[in-house]
């Protein structure tokens, strides 16, 4: 009887150590003939969107190991030498297991570990979107090289619709799974597209697990929220200076009007940018001397690009300008996607955002008593 309970005491121990392991092996096994000692690559994707070696090894037999040790949860993707494709897969303590044909390596089953399952799940449903997405590619081909125009604007519509239902798809997802890594990674995207607002994006996280938010993407977000929040309106804008197109130097409380300013993020390379440009030139001109202010910060990469779109497109106001992509002004504004605009007071109080067109050219006029 002794020996069954200290059998039992003993399987429940090591039932309890397996629920908590301190290390993962990533276990691969592959049909199709590789060759032995064939390259395999494990590499995450950095800040500047570029693949970085994590760690190799090499298949033999069929099968290949990654073993290591997860601080926090991470996506990271599979490559093999001579194989198109790759393999994604959420690294976590555990055995995550993997199984697929040299040929179909995109559709590679993991399984083994609760967020590769949950990813597993997100897969399965957002491929049935990319079948239909190829599909309806080969058939909008096949009708322009027929010059058949009623087919291509049907199959255009239903790509958009598709484009929408694969949406709806993702937010339930991320909705209805608080508690998986990709709806971080998933939201994190959302926002900076700007598919949600502040208000929704800040209810999901507010959502997520512990675990969840201890993530690197999940703290993005917040991070990202953060920011929002001293950006919004009713909030002292945030004071800035660069350099402008002369090669002096511009501060924002230096550049106030005496009644509104617009603070405008642009780029010579954006082209809704570029369309809006002119309407800013009618409002500029119509309203500079009712105490209108503009100020232009380009995410421009060059001096040449931004100066050349300031003398194309008329924009006589004031510039400046780091010339750095999406530099330290755009983040203090939180500024992800451009145009970007913010609507100032004579104290520099944000006071509207993101107007265009005739809702711009009404505030200003409000604002400078012109309505």
């Amino acid at each position: 009887m002794k020996k069954i309970v200290l059998s039992l005491l003993t399987a429940v121990i090591l039932a309890s150590c397996n629920s908590n392991p301190d290390g993962f092996s990533i276990e691969a096994n592959v049909d199709g003939d590789i060759e032995n000692g064939t390259q395999v690559f494990l590499k995450r994707i950095s800040k500047q969107n570029q693949p970085i070696d994590v760690d190799t090894t090499s298949v033999e037999n069929g099968k290949f190991t990654f073993t290591g040790k997860a601080d926090s949860l991470d996506l990271q993707y599979i490559f093999i030498d001579k194989i198109n494709g790759n393999i994604p897969v959420v690294i976590e303590n555990g055995t995550i297991e993997i199984f697929f044909h040299k040929d179909s390596i995109q559709f590679a089953e993991i399984e083994g570990t609760e967020q590769n399952e949950l990813f597993s799940k997100f897969l399965e449903n957002s491929r049935t979107f990319a079948k239909r997405a190829m599909s309806m590619r080969e058939d909008f081909q096949k009708a322009k090289m027929s010059k058949d125009k009623a087919t291509q604007q049907a199959l255009q519509e239903e790509s958009m619709e598709m484009q929408n239902q694969a949406k709806d798809f993702e937010l339930k997802y991320i909705k209805e799974n608080p508690n998986a890594y990709i709806s971080a990674l998933l939201l994190e995207r959302v926002y900076s597209t700007k598919g949600l607002t502040e208000k929704e994006v800040s209810e999901i996280y507010e959502s997520f697990t512990p675990e969840i938010k201890a993530t690197a993407a999940a703290k993005r977000v917040k991070e990202q929220l953060d920011k929002t929040k001293k950006t919004a309106i009713g909030e002292k804008a945030p004071d800035f200076s660069a350099p402008t197109p002369d090669g002096g130097k511009l501060a924002l409380k230096d550049a106030l009007g005496k009644k509104v300013t617009i603070v405008d993020f642009w780029a010579g390379w954006c082209r809704p940018c570029r369309a809006e440009n002119p309407n800013l030139v009618r409002i500029y001109n119509k309203y500079k001397e009712d105490g209108l202010s503009i100020v232009g910060v380009s995410l421009d990469k060059t001096e040449q690009e931004w100066k050349q779109a300031i003398a194309d497109d008329g924009l006589e106001w004031n510039h400046v300008s780091n010339v750095q992509y999406f530099d330290e002004i755009a983040q203090s504004y939180n500024v992800r996607a451009i145009p970007a605009t913010f609507i100032l007071d004579s104290n520099g109080v944000i006071i509207a955002k993101d107007l265009r067109g005739d809702e711009l050219e009404n505030k200003i006029a409000e604002l400078v008593g012109k309505i």
